[in-house]
């Protein structure tokens, strides 16, 4: 283990309250981001070739459905999520966010409506603990979920009572991808078009 990681490894508080996570610097040379799950920091794993392939396109197709549509809403990569659900003890980090509201100069997203995760095999189960916790924010419409080792998605669709399912809704490599809550259709396979799985 080098020094770097020796000195990152002491600096690390082992609880944090939101707001003293909001204002620590984790001195971390390597540059990745942070999230605070049940009080804990807890350091992102750096993404796959796929996992940036995917984040990339997925943000360009929304971002110019949006404009095309001269939406008031706006997609933002690796926005500051607050969960519903102990507030105070978490800031979650999914890959790409949709919200309408107003930018703003805080470090969380405001109002999100859609929220996007790639599921990559090495961090699947604490990628589906942030997906539930992102179901507690009353704003959130959908949460998608796709995958990176093959063609598939799994979307979670509020209702119009407000519930969630207790499933999501499997969209294989031929399937079409429906987001209402922005309005945006495509072939699911479109998605992966910069990554090795493409279809050709």
């Amino acid at each position: 283990m080098n020094l770097c990681m020796i000195a990152l490894r002491k600096h690390v508080p082992t609880r944090m309250t939101l707001d003293e996570f909001l204002s620590w610097d984790p001195r971390d040379p390597t540059g990745r981001t942070w999230q605070l799950i049940d009080g804990e920091p807890v350091a992102m794993a750096p993404g796959s070739e796929s996992h940036g392939a995917l984040q990339n396109e997925i943000g360009r197709l929304l971002g110019n459905h949006l404009l095309e549509q001269r939406s008031a809403c706006r997609v933002l990569t690796e926005p500051g999520i607050v969960p519903r659900v102990r507030a105070n003890r978490n800031f979650r980090v999914p890959d790409l966010g949709v919200t309408c509201a107003p930018p703003t100069l805080d470090q969380m997203m405001p109002e999100p409506v859609l929220l996007i995760e790639i599921l990559s095999p090495s961090n699947e189960a604490e990628t589906w603990a942030n997906i539930w916790a992102y179901t507690t924010i009353p704003s959130v419409a959908e949460i998608l979920a796709v995958r990176s080792t093959r063609i598939e998605a799994e979307l979670l669709r509020r209702d119009a009572d407000g519930n969630w399912p207790k499933e999501p809704q499997i969209i294989g490599a031929d399937g079409t991808l429906a987001l209402r809550s922005i309005g945006f259709s495509v072939l699911l396979a479109t998605l992966y078009r910069t990554t090795a799985l493409a279809v050709i």
